[in-house]
């Protein structure tokens, strides 16, 4: 006979999952939010994100007037994730808290401030991590099927390329990527062709951490503002990443932060039981 578990029994939390860095559903980077009353053990944290299996699920703790905030790939737990930060700061500002105008984050990256900007955006305000060069070698340009003009690294190797076409282009041996020494890689380079309005393209590359290619990046932009800002000599750039989703990026470098501005979008809105 089978024995049915007790309705009150089953753990409940609520789940929310936001297309970030976009203005319209099924584009932009998914992440799920879970706000929580109190942490649940790590074991559990993580099948939760296996089980969501987007590129990152996002859980926060209210503690005051402020919130504590993880991030878990469906592998790992990572330091930083900026569109799970955004897509986190749209349940609170728009679902639990809609009388705020901004909500702090506390994390493993420092305090983290989502605010509301213009034209309906989002914006958050992470640290700037800006790269230092580093050699080309035949592994990265093997691992990502051409050869990059440049290579930096800050907590990621970024590859350079001459045109927004190249990174459009590359198929790279996912394999070769996870056996990089590196959390992972973006490819960069100026926007040119149909992404001539942007200042520059990127694509972002983690197998090692469970995500073949993510689909828009906020941490890799806390490394490809302060590089781009150098090489064009201004401040403020606009932004592109050239997944098969792709999302847009309003972007600033403000001293050692860096400010990106987006759209975000609810798609569901439930409840995960386990």
């Amino acid at each position: 006979m089978v024995k049915l578990v007790a309705e009150e029994t089953v753990p409940e939390i609520p789940l929310y999952q936001i297309d970030a860095f976009t203005r319209r559903a099924f584009a932009g980077n998914p992440a799920a939010v879970c706000p929580l009353d109190a942490w649940l053990p790590d074991e559990t944290l993580q099948a939760i994100a296996a089980e969501n299996n987007l590129s990152e699920t996002a859980f926060f703790v209210a503690q005051g007037d402020r919130y504590e905030l993880r991030w878990f790939t469906p592998a790992v737990e990572v330091d930083l994730c900026g569109h799970a930060t955004l897509a986190a700061g749209f349940v609170v500002l728009e679902r639990l808290a809609p009388h705020l105008g901004s909500v702090s984050f506390h994390t493993r990256s420092g305090e983290l401030v989502v605010r509301r900007a213009e034209g309906g955006l989002l914006s958050i305000d992470l640290p700037a991590r800006p790269p230092a060069p580093r050699e080309v070698t035949d592994a990265l340009a093997e691992a990502l099927g051409k050869r990059p003009i440049a290579a930096f690294a800050a907590r990621d190797l970024v590859a350079l390329y001459e045109s927004a076409e190249d990174v459009r282009a590359l198929r790279p041996d996912m394999a070769r990527v996870a056996a990089l020494d590196t959390f992972a890689v973006g490819v960069t380079a100026r926007g040119t062709g149909i992404d001539a309005d942007f200042d520059f393209v990127s694509r972002f590359f983690a197998p090692a951490k469970g995500v073949p290619e993510d689909p828009v990046t906020g941490s890799l932009h806390s490394t490809l503002v302060p590089l781009w800002a150098s090489r064009l000599g201004r401040a403020r750039l606009r932004a592109r990443q050239v997944s098969a989703r792709g999302g847009e990026l309003d972007c600033t470098l403000a001293g050692d932060r860096v400010l990106l501005a987006g759209g975000a979008v609810l798609v569901i809105e439930g409840r995960m039981r386990f």
